[in-house]
């Protein structure tokens, strides 16, 4: 089994920054591309970011220059850095992990739970 434990997320003012952690836990052989989505109440989900295990990070169009994804392979963990927050940030942050398990061949996508972002204006 594979776990996806996501944190950080919350209310915050417009202008603001916030930082979300995602964490995997169990028989993790190795992972791929890693990131986070996001889900507005209506809305298609989103790339936020996401990042290859050889460092390549990619943005969403509404998020370029005001976030910055990383990746801690040692820790299976994927962090998001998010600045000068705005109303339209508000969504909820799921994070999505391409995992090879110890006792598979081959990379599965895995998600998290979500966390709640709410900017306030």
């Amino acid at each position: 089994q594979v776990q996806l434990d996501e944190s950080g997320g919350g209310l915050v003012q417009a202008g603001g920054s916030l930082r979300l952690s995602c964490a995997a836990s169990g028989t993790i052989f190795s992972s791929n591309a890693i990131g986070w989505y996001r889900q507005a109440p209506g809305k298609q989900r989103e790339l936020v970011a996401d990042i290859t295990s050889n460092g390549s990070a990619r943005y969403g169009d509404s998020v370029k220059g005001r976030a910055t994804v990383s990746r801690d392979n040692a820790k299976n963990t994927v962090y998001l850095q998010m600045t000068s927050l705005k109303p339209e940030d508000t969504a909820n942050y799921h994070c999505k992990m391409s995992i090879r398990r110890a006792t598979q061949y081959g990379y599965y996508d895995y998600w998290g739970q979500g966390t709640q972002v709410t900017v306030s204006s």
